[in-house]
């Protein structure tokens, strides 16, 4: 298959996505400061697809391929994530963790959709590893602590984003769908599950307190969640995954610890260790060597030509 070259919009989609994403978790831990997270996540896909389905046509795809991706993406990642924040997760570490998507989208990549590692992706994903184990394993009495309970939800989190991952992979296989309805229609399967949890985990007479007493940062919470880090980010996301393969594009994502240990400290005071800034910069190097390979191999086409 013809390796095509990261062009300087999909480079600038991709930052994009990093910025909002990296702002993602400061949003979540405001909006879970008033409402439970199974309630978050109701409201959060509600936003994203009720409005909008209405107008949207559904994707060109057996619905199978996005009720998978709405479960994988919407429940799975968030329903963990969301939780994990609850139970003693930082946001700065919560952004970190939540990276090992990148290696479990590599690993789960080969067998799965048959992809094949370059040297450079190895390279920079071990590197990059490195640099999250330093960051995780940072000791202090401030923002490098998480608990045990938190660090295992999130790490499952970052399991079912890989999952998502490689869901959209496989449906641009079956058919060229437009990644704007395929995300609003995906979210429309995560809604009613996370419902049913927060009546099972909260109870109703709490669930409807919560929502009788939201507050604007709740609010705004949930439109920043559904708008910009659910239908532009993952748009922008899945688009890049149908032109790319998936351990091209997913280790973007490792930027995004930049962004939000950057954000946990201006907004809650996180203030990053030495050993977590070290960390940060090894994560930075491993994306330049995973990208090393793409880079070089579009540099010796265009010297030999066509």
């Amino acid at each position: 298959m013809k390796v095509i070259p990261l062009s300087r919009g999909d480079l600038l989609r991709a930052l994009a996505v990093v910025v909002i994403w990296g702002l993602n978790f400061v949003v979540m831990k405001v909006g879970l400061q008033g409402i439970g997270p199974m309630l978050l996540g109701a409201l959060r896909f509600a936003a994203a697809a009720l409005p909008l389905v209405l107008f949207v046509r559904f994707p060109q795809l057996p619905w199978r391929y996005v009720m998978a991706y709405g479960l994988a993406q919407g429940l799975g990642q968030f329903g963990f994530l969301f939780l994990g924040l609850q139970m003693g997760m930082t946001v700065g570490m919560a952004s970190v963790v939540m990276q090992t998507q990148a290696f479990f989208t590599l690993l789960l990549a080969v067998p799965v959709l048959g992809e094949r590692a370059r040297f450079s992706q190895g390279l920079g994903l071990v590197v990059a590893l490195a640099g999250l184990v330093l960051i995780a394993t940072a000791h202090g009495a401030g923002p490098g602590q998480m608990t045990l309970a938190g660090f295992v939800l999130t790490l499952s989190a970052a399991f079912m984003w890989a999952v998502s991952n490689l869901v959209a992979r496989l449906a641009s296989r079956v058919a060229d769908y437009d990644p704007f309805p395929f995300i609003v229609w995906s979210s429309v399967f995560p809604i009613l599950p996370f419902v049913a949890l927060a009546l099972w985990m909260d109870g109703p007479q709490t669930v409807v307190h919560q929502l009788r007493g939201i507050g604007w940062p709740a609010v705004l919470s949930v439109l920043f969640l559904a708008w910009f880090a659910t239908l532009l980010a993952y748009s922008l996301w899945t688009r890049l995954l149908k032109r790319h393969p998936a351990g091209r594009v997913t280790p973007f994502s490792l930027l995004v610890p930049v962004v939000g240990l950057w954000s946990a400290w201006m907004f809650f005071d996180e203030l990053p260790l030495l050993q977590q800034w070290l960390g940060t910069g090894l994560v930075l190097m491993g994306l330049v060597v995973n990208q090393m390979g793409g880079w070089w191999q579009a540099m010796r086409a265009r010297r030999n030509g066509p």
